[in-house]
């Protein structure tokens, strides 16, 4: 099976999937290009299936959420989802909303890959989920996470101000946008030496390309006051460059 990005109408005539991640608005660094309606028309004419995994959907801070395409072409998308960052990766809970056509073989494989999810730990969830208490976790928790993406931006504002950083909408992390000129792993190995632990994209990519150069930082597992005092440490190394 042929996975590919819905942006590229070209690419896409030859393939018989799409890949929408709607949180961050691109798969390895390309931008959706088609609207809905034409991603639903083109699935359609090629009798293709588009799979829907807004994977932040839940943590996003300065706009409103983006609408599910699932429900405008029940028959076309595949929409999925997990707990694992609005609770806990250990869970091992996901989910999938799939045309009804394809719902049988589905299970089927499911059942044949791992044997299925926890019996314990769905009712527990839907449990959690139909009190209400999850969406007061999510409250909570985006409030949290809203902070920490502050203390980042402010400390970045102060330490390194000519960084571009992108990706803020959704998510736990940002990303910096370095000059080309920037080596990525001396940059790394010298925030090391200072206790601060920094993330090259190029280990997000499937060709480990370090150019362009860019850093992903991180901030839902670390405290406000830690994002400060790390990029306060790593300030003039980010500026140098």
């Amino acid at each position: 099976m042929v996975v590919a990005v819905w942006s590229q109408p070209r690419r896409a005539a030859r393939v018989g999937v799409g890949l929408l991640c709607s949180g961050w608005g691109a798969v390895d660094g390309v931008g959706h290009g088609l609207g809905p309606a034409a991603l639903i028309d083109w699935a359609r004419r090629r009798d293709a299936i588009v799979i829907e995994d807004d994977y932040d959907a839940e943590f996003r801070y300065d706009r409103e959420p983006v609408g599910a395409l699932q429900g405008l072409a029940t028959d076309r998308v595949i929409s999925i989802g997990t707990v694992s960052k609005s609770l806990a990766p250990a869970m091992r809970i996901g989910w999938m909303l799939c045309p009804p056509a394809l719902a049988e073989q589905i299970i089927q494989l499911k059942q044949l890959h791992d044997r299925g999810s926890p019996t314990l730990d769905q009712p527990a969830l839907a449990r959690l989920i139909e009190s209400g208490r999850f969406d007061r976790h999510l409250r909570r928790m985006r409030k949290a996470y809203a902070a920490r993406r502050t203390a980042l931006l402010a400390a970045l504002a102060e330490h390194a101000p000519d960084i571009m950083v992108t990706g803020l909408a959704a998510g736990f992390h940002a990303v910096a946008q370095l000059d080309a000129t920037v080596d990525e792993q001396d940059l790394i190995a010298a925030a090391r030496a200072r206790s601060v632990s920094l993330y090259g994209m190029s280990t997000c990519r499937s060709s480990h390309a370090t150019t362009p150069v860019q850093l992903v930082l991180g901030f839902g597992n670390v405290s406000e006051r830690a994002i400060t005092a790390g990029i306060a440490a790593v300030g003039d190394l980010l500026r140098s460059r």
